[in-house]
């Protein structure tokens, strides 16, 4: 059976998912270095999880809906720390542009 949502709850998210979303396009004008990869997976996993809770029913869902969502996410992790090792083992990255500027 599905519970109909009030719908002062979901203005309520849709709200907080566009503060976040201006919050997200103000840090990337931020000068935070290397920081704003953290301040934006960081805003990214509050949107998520406001997603997941309020709009995919995870907060009242029984059962293996929890855990395969659970699996999701871990599932997430490593491809996202695959992605940034492989970043971080590039010895020549980002390329050198000294090659150009002499030819």
């Amino acid at each position: 059976m599905t519970m109909v949502r009030p719908p002062r709850v979901l203005l309520l998210s849709w709200l907080v998912l566009l503060l976040l979303l201006a919050l997200t396009v103000a840090a990337a004008y931020w000068p935070l270095g290397t920081f704003n990869t953290v301040v934006a997976l960081t805003i990214a996993t509050v949107k998520t999880l406001i997603v997941a809770a309020i709009f995919m029913e995870l907060r009242e869902s029984r059962g293996l809906l929890i855990p395969f969502a659970g699996a999701g996410v871990f599932w997430f992790a490593i491809l996202l720390w695959l992605a940034f090792t492989d970043f971080a083992t590039r010895p020549d990255f980002p390329p050198s542009l000294l090659p150009l500027i002499w030819n």
